[in-house]
């Protein structure tokens, strides 16, 4: 793994002892006691995890449960929950000093998740199962692409999830007016428009159902005479079960939910709602850093990357003020195209060309390819602009970069490179996939989805865009800062309504004042950092830790630095809370320099 001399901090499976391997070197063994006691745990909870979660389980590549659904009752999450503390009660009881540098980080990784899970269901958070853009239903209309689909069994297994969509809908809308009764609701205003993305799934036809497209086709494996049978079966499901659960979300949300929900915006106005923001923050950042000081943070962010702007702009030649270089940005014609299929070609050829750069940047590359799809219709309008969507493992699929082909007069070229890096590569699709294939990691860590690492590294792709020969013109660069700072206005903006008490207009106004992005663009933007408290810090954070780590190792190592090693220690055990990966790459640069 990796090139040179990288050391590759894992989790190698022998008997089950798990040992550091650094350079080729193993480390003196740990107590045997401490290493299988934790490995029984790992494999405990994994297991657990997946039966509790039949979509984490096919998604992982474990198809013992294809037919069902998770059980998501109050009594199921309070029972999961007693299970989990349980779990952290062993953890607990495990020397800690008797284990191995890579038992540690494992242990610390596990008890991170555990105690996340328990945290959020004891403060509420199960009470609000969607957010702006999107939530369980819109994950549900993803089911044909993220399950197999090749056999008769598969399509009997397709058949009984389907037939599964109002249990499991009801299910989610029990914790919805639960929610609203305690108090722990969405804000209203940012939920206009949201009915569009359950009212697209009221078809006439079944045939027009997007549950309905696997069976209009079939493989080669399920026999003709199973077909009809088969295809009878799905269309029942859908017209009995998944138009139903729309239709009584859509009901429910409208006629109960938005009529109900806080006019509030912070999630400081939730019950308990300081410490289930400040349980946010270290959850999606992965550090005790407070609000105020994340706050802090980002406005020295924002006004570093503005004095960039302002140079960039007078590159441009253009006469007038930063306002008016940013409207002239929104309204000229020769930044934006005509069709979707011009955006999505535009952003295919941009992926495709660093595609080619890669070698240069990195000593391992993913085996799985990734393809360029538009943002399905259901979630186009209030979606964001993209996003990467991981293939199941032993799916068959690629990975999936989406690109949102609504309202194209938001959706400017100048930005597209930098967006095609962070989605694709050397973005989210290099990183991800490349985690996926650390097989002598324990599975867990292996789809872990730590924001702070796995957005800071696609907002440090997008960065890395440069040393690959890109934004070769003046606006194509301002674009760069433009995401760059549209990422550090959101240290600014979701701590100040989260935590000190700003309103929805005045996040927007930072960001039309600071941004070249759209009105539109900002707007959606915006209702995602509300109803998502938290998320949105982990991209900066993540990325300002990386950088710092790369200049760390440039000064260390001077001449002797190669940017492939650098990439691939930082990549060679997948996502990593923040200060786990400042160890490994200490490690790495203390190692390098004795040799």
């Amino acid at each position: 793994m990796g090139t040179g001399n990288v050391p590759t901090l894992i989790l190698r499976r022998a008997n089950p002892l798990l040992v550091l391997v650094v350079l080729g070197c193993s480390l003196p063994p740990t107590s045997a006691d401490s290493a299988v006691r934790l490995g029984s745990i790992i494999d405990r909870v994994w297991e657990f995890r997946k039966q509790e979660d039949p979509l984490l389980a096919t998604f992982a590549g474990d198809h013992r449960w294809n037919d069902r659904l998770p059980a998501l009752a109050l009594e199921d999450l309070e029972r999961r929950a007693d299970v989990r503390r349980g779990f952290l009660g062993e953890l607990e009881a495990i020397d800690e000093e008797s284990l191995s540098e890579a038992d540690r980080i494992n242990a610390a990784m596990l008890e991170r998740e555990l105690r996340n899970s328990v945290r959020d269901f004891e403060l509420g958070g199960y009470q609000i199962p969607l957010n702006a853009d999107s939530g369980f239903h819109t994950s549900f209309a993803r089911l044909a692409r993220d399950v197999p689909l090749r056999t008769v069994g598969d399509y009997e297994n397709y058949v009984s999830r389907l037939s599964g969509a109002s249990t499991y809908f009801e299910q989610q809308i029990a914790h919805l007016r639960t929610g609203l009764e305690s108090g722990f609701s969405l804000p209203r205003e940012t939920l206009l428009g949201y009915e569009s993305t359950m009212t697209i799934h009221f078809v006439d036809d079944v045939a027009d159902s997007v549950f309905f497209a696997p069976f209009a086709a079939f493989p080669s494996l399920v026999p003709s005479a199973d077909r009809e049978r088969l295809r009878d079966a799905g269309r029942g499901a859908i017209e009995e079960s998944v138009i139903p659960a729309y239709r009584s979300l859509h009901e429910f949300m409208v006629g109960t939910y938005l009529p109900g929900t806080r006019t509030t915006f912070g999630a400081s106005e939730l019950p308990n709602g300081r410490d289930y923001y400040r349980a946010q923050v270290r959850w999606f950042t992965t550090l005790d850093t407070s609000p105020e000081e994340i706050h802090e943070i980002g406005l020295r962010e924002v006004a570093r990357i503005r004095r960039e702007m302002d140079e960039t702009i007078a590159e441009t030649g253009f006469d007038g003020t930063f306002e008016e270089f940013l409207d002239f940005l929104r309204s000229e014609p020769r930044f934006y195209v005509d069709t979707a299929e011009q955006l999505l070609k535009e952003a295919s050829f941009i992926a495709k060309r660093m595609d080619g750069r890669l070698p240069t940047l990195f000593g391992r590359l993913p085996r799985l390819p990734y393809t360029v799809e538009p943002v399905p219709d259901d979630l186009a309008p209030k979606y964001t602009s993209a996003r990467y969507v991981r293939a199941a493992i032993g799916s068959g699929e690629p990975g999936i970069y989406w690109v949102n082909t609504y309202g194209l007069e938001s959706r400017p070229l100048y930005s597209l490179e930098a967006l095609s890096f962070h989605e694709s590569v050397p973005g989210h699709h290099l990183q991800l996939a490349l985690a996926a294939e650390l097989d002598d990691l324990p599975e867990f860590r292996r789809l872990a989805s730590i924001t702070a690492f796995v957005e800071g590294w696609a907002l440090y792709a997008e960065w890395l865009g440069i040393e690959a020969g890109f934004y070769d013109d003046p606006y194509s660069r301002f674009g760069r800062l433009s995401n760059e700072m549209w990422r550090a206005c959101r240290l600014v903006v979701d701590t100040g309504v989260h935590a000190m008490g700003w309103s929805r207009d005045e996040m927007i106004e930072l960001m039309v004042a600071n941004t070249a992005l759209s009105r539109h663009e900002i707007e959606t933007e915006t209702d995602r950092y509300i109803t998502w408290p938290g998320q949105a810090l982990g991209y900066k954070m993540g990325e300002l830790e990386i950088r710092r780590l790369r200049r760390r190792a440039e000064e260390t190592l001077e001449e002797r630095f190669d940017v492939r090693e650098f990439h691939d220690v930082v990549l060679a055990n997948g996502a990593l809370p923040l200060s786990v990966l400042s160890d490994v790459v200490e490690h790495w640069l203390e190692t390098k320099s004795s040799l």
